[in-house]
């Protein structure tokens, strides 16, 4: 073995051992957040979702008003992640496109106060990238999606807090889950898209049990 090869060999086992003493992990070469229970961090976190208008613009928007739950496990198949999110909250930044969407047409809000995400869990991981499946729920209609989920990284703020951030999208067909409402254009196809691209920028924070 080479000098180059031996340096090279120690620092890995030095990196091993440190991430070992601060309970983090590495595996396929990607350090893991400690196992512990992670809080979404609403001040660092969007759950947005993109939909497609006259087939052509994207519309934008998002939900402001949500919680959730990262559980990292022994082993990344022991992982676990749970949310709820108020109907309520939805903004595009149109008041009255917002009124219509929490209406019976889209959401029903009124009806169906929260959509939720449960059971997920991580079925495959390549490198920093996993694929989550989980039961989506809205408007009282359950189906099983999958996400792809980056883990963008793990880190502690000025106050010794233990943070994981991550980045999550999949694609949905609105009309699953009851919401069929539309308007057919003289030109063809359709004034809203059916499919709708879910998009997730979130931090987290490790909770830590009290003395």
């Amino acid at each position: 073995m080479t000098e180059t090869n031996v340096t090279q060999a120690e620092t890995q086992v030095v990196a091993q051992a440190r991430a070992a003493a601060s309970g983090l992990r590495v595996v396929d070469g990607v350090q893991l957040p400690a196992a512990g229970t992670y809080v979404l961090d609403p001040a660092h976190t969007r759950i947005g979702f993109v939909a497609r208008h006259l087939m052509v613009t994207k519309v934008r928007g998002s939900f402001g008003d949500y919680d959730g739950v990262i559980t990292i496990g022994d082993t990344v198949a022991d992982s676990t992640v749970q949310a709820s999110i108020r109907t309520t909250s939805i903004d595009t930044g149109v008041a009255d496109r917002d009124g219509h969407l929490r209406s019976g047409d889209f959401l029903e809000a009124e009806k169906y106060p929260e959509i939720t995400f449960r059971n997920a869990r991580v079925v495959k991981q390549k490198g920093a990238t996993f694929q989550v499946v989980g039961d989506l729920t809205i408007k009282g209609v359950t189906k099983q999606v999958e996400l792809d989920v980056e883990l963008d990284g793990v880190a502690k703020d000025p106050f010794g807090n233990e943070k994981l951030a991550v980045t999550a999208t999949t694609e949905i067909d609105r009309e699953d889950f009851g919401m069929t409402w539309n308007v057919a254009l003289e030109t063809g196809g359709v004034l809203v898209s059916k499919k709708i691209r879910i998009e997730i920028e979130a931090q987290a924070t490790r909770q830590v049990d009290a003395a």
